[in-house]
């Protein structure tokens, strides 16, 4: 463990290693997706209650998974930032937070239009929906701090501490359907208890989620890639590397 953050130490590391999991991440999940979104939405049986509205869980569910792991991933990021002083570790942050606001709108976004032919409306004041709400400002938050300051390391320590006290956002969301009175039902899929959706539904939500991780994985390797290279453009391996593709 403590052999990794050592190594995390070193851009010039991440850099390299990256390169070799990249490729992996992005094939899988072309693969993944791929594979699930033709047999969710093309061979799935219809919902017995909704019919084919249902197979918007598909994009809904799998962005809501990733919109939430994105933020818990900031705030280790930003832990790791703050206790360690891993430059990488701040900028995998940064350029992660653009995604999970996407993944936000979109989970926000599928689930209103899933709302029209359920609930007969595109919003509710929900607890779920209202918390999913919280965490796209806490996303707008913490790439508007980034910006505010103009010292990098200020704005980069602002927008850790929002990311770790934020992060608190994220078990309300999980069990608001348990703690209030929500539209949302209790989950229909579980890993360590029997599912209430048969094998052919929730399996292409499975082979989706996991479609969804591995390209949050390979796109946030490419962009702290970007990154790096940005931010350390004085360096001499970087400018070594820049000569070499010269």
């Amino acid at each position: 463990m403590w052999a990794f953050i050592n190594k995390l130490r070193s851009p010039k590391w991440f850099y390299a290693i990256s390169a070799k999991l990249q490729p992996w991440f992005w094939a899988a999940a072309v693969l993944l997706l791929l594979l699930g979104s033709v047999w969710g939405l093309v061979f799935a049986p219809a919902d017995y209650q909704q019919g084919n509205s249902f197979r918007i869980i598909y994009v809904h569910v799998p962005a809501a998974f990733l919109a939430q792991s994105i933020f818990v991933s900031m705030a280790i990021s930003g832990l790791v930032f703050m206790v360690w002083k891993i430059k990488v570790a701040d900028m995998a942050a940064t350029v992660m937070a653009p995604l999970g606001a996407a993944m936000t709108f979109v989970a926000l976004f599928s689930g209103a239009v899933w709302g029209v032919p359920t609930w007969g409306t595109w919003w509710m004041w929900d607890a779920r929906l209202t918390s999913m709400l919280i965490l796209l400002f806490l996303y707008l938050g913490v790439i508007a701090l980034r910006g505010a300051f103009s010292s990098r390391d200020s704005g980069s320590r602002a927008a850790s501490v929002l990311a770790m006290v934020g992060v608190i956002n994220i078990p309300i969301i999980k069990y608001s359907v348990d703690w209030w009175y929500t539209l949302h039902q209790p989950a229909s899929f579980t890993i360590t208890g029997r599912s209430a959706m048969p094998m052919e539904m929730w399996a292409p939500l499975l082979i989706m989620v996991l479609g969804f991780y591995c390209f949050f994985i390979a796109l946030t390797l490419m962009r702290t890639r970007s990154e790096i290279l940005r931010r350390e453009t004085n360096k001499r391996w970087v400018q070594e590397l820049v000569e070499e593709v010269r």
